[in-house]
C-alpha cells in the first residue's frame, strides 16, 4: 500500500487526544477494544478528551498508564471503525518503508513517510525503531505503519534540533504490555517503573508501589487530577454555571472553544493578563462593504461588554477584559450576551448584508 492508501484506509482509527496539559495522537485497535497512545500524552490524567473523523469530541478513560514503556491504554464505547488496524507480527529491518500518521501542531491526519534508519536503537533500557519520517510535537502516540498498513510501533519521541531523528516504541513491547494488561482483567492499572509490576490503582497506598515501595509519580498525578486555579478557575466556573461542558471546551490550559449554532466562540487567556473571547461569525462580502461597516459601527455604540472587529476578512464579535477585572457575575453577563448574540448577528450579517459563511473544520 502506498502512503495515500494507508491514510485513506486507516484514518478512522487515528485518534486526536487532548488534555488541559498536552495534546497528541492515539490509534484504535478494535481487536482489543483499546486506544493506544503515549503515557506522556495523557499526562497522568484519568479522563481525557478524544475525537476522530467519525467521532465528535468526547471524554474517554485512561485504564492503563505505563511510564516505563511510555504507553497508555484508553477505553471508550463510542468508537467503531470499518478498517481495523492490527499489530504487525513481522520483524522490522533497516531500510523498511514506514509511514507515521498523527496530528502534529494540530494539523489533523498528517502522514509522513520514510525508512527505518535503525531497526534496534538502544535508548536507556529499551530498544526503539529509529526512523527518518518527519514527526513533530502532536505526533506522539500515533502509529508507525509498515507498507502493509500494520502497526510496527508507537511514535514516541524525537531528538530536538535534529534533522528527522525520530523514535518509535516497537510492537513487541506493545504486545507484551497488552497481554499483561488483559491477563489481569482489571482496569486502572499502573506499571511501576522500578520493579515493572502491574499494579491496580486501588491497592496503591500514599502513591507507593505495594511490591517494591518506590514512589509512583503517575499514581499521584492520577489521584490529584487536574485542578484549575486563579483566573482559569474563575473562567471555567463561569462556563460551568452557564451549562457548558468545560472538559470538552478546553483546547489547552488557557484556551477554550464553544460552538453555538453557526458561530464558533474561542476564549484565550494570554500571558500578559488579557482575556479575549472571540465569536468568529462570518466573512466580509465582496460588495456593499460600506453598508456592513456602517451597521457594525452603529451596533458598537449600543453594545455593552461586546464589540465588533475585523480580522483579515473575518467578522468577530468580542469580549475583552484584563484578568484582574474579571468577576464571576459580570463575566457571566458578558459571556452570556456573547453566546446569545453571536448566532443572531451571524444570521443578520449573512442574510441582510451578504456576508459569507465560514467553513469550519470538524474538531
Amino acid at each position: 500500500m502506498n502512503t495515500q492508501e494507508i491514510l485513506d484506509t486507516y484514518s478512522q482509527s487515528i485518534i486526536q487526544i487532548e488534555t488541559p496539559l498536552a495534546s497528541g495522537t492515539g490509534f484504535y485497535l478494535q481487536e482489543y477494544g483499546l486506544i493506544l497512545t503515549n503515557s506522556h500524552v495523557v499526562t497522568g490524567l484519568k479522563e481525557i478528551v478524544i475525537s476522530s473523523k467519525d467521532l465528535k469530541r468526547c471524554e474517554a478513560t485512561v485504564v492503563y498508564d505505563d511510564p516505563k514503556y511510555d504507553l497508555a491504554f484508553v477505553k471508550t464505547d463510542k468508537l467503531q471503525v470499518d478498517s481495523l488496524l492490527k499489530l504487525s507480527q513481522d520483524d522490522v529491518h533497516d531500510g523498511d518503508k514506514v509511514v507515521a500518521i498523527g496530528h502534529p501542531y494540530g494539523l489533523n491526519y498528517t502522514a509522513t513517510e520514510g525508512i527505518v534508519s535503525k531497526a534496534k536503537r538502544l535508548q536507556g533500557e529499551l530498544e526503539y525503531i529509529q526512523i527518518d519520517a518527519a514527526i513533530n510535537p502532536g505526533n506522539s502516540g500515533g502509529p508507525l505503519l509498515n507498507d502493509k498498513g500494520e502497526v510496527v510501533g508507537v511514535n514516541t519521541f524525537i531528538i530536538q534540533n535534529s534533522n528527522n531523528l525520530g523514535f518509535a516504541l516497537p510492537f513487541i513491547y506493545i504486545q507484551e504490555a497488552l497481554d499483561a494488561f488483559l491477563s489481569l482483567n482489571k482496569l486502572d492499572i499502573i506499571r511501576c517503573s522500578s520493579c515493572l509490576n502491574l499494579v491496580q490503582e486501588i491497592v496503591i497506598k500514599n502513591d507507593y508501589c505495594p511490591e517494591c515501595g518506590v514512589k509512583i509519580d503517575v499514581a499521584k498525578k492520577r489521584r490529584e487530577g487536574y485542578t484549575p486555579v486563579g483566573t482559569i478557575k474563575t473562567l471555567e466556573s463561569i462556563l460551568k454555571e452557564m451549562g457548558k461542558d468545560v472538559a470538552l471546551a478546553r483546547r489547552g490550559q488557557r484556551m477554550w472553544q464553544i460552538d453555538i449554532d453557526t458561530a464558533c466562540i474561542e476564549i484565550a487567556y494570554y500571558d500578559n493578563g488579557i482575556i479575549v473571547a472571540d465569536a468568529s461569525l462570518c466573512r466580509l462580502p465582496h460588495i456593499n462593504i460600506e453598508k456592513i461597516y456602517h451597521f457594525m459601527l452603529e451596533e458598537n455604540t449600543k453594545l455593552e461588554y461586546l464589540q465588533f472587529s475585523i480580522n483579515d476578512n473575518a467578522i468577530l464579535l468580542s469580549y475583552i477584559i484584563v484578568d484582574s477585572s474579571l468577576e464571576e457575575k459580570n463575566g457571566a453577563i458578558a459571556l452570556g450576551r456573547l453566546f446569545s448574540k453571536a448566532t443572531i448577528y451571524d444570521n443578520i450579517l449573512i442574510k441582510d448584508y451578504g456576508a459569507s459563511i465560514i467553513q469550519r473544520e470538524d474538531t
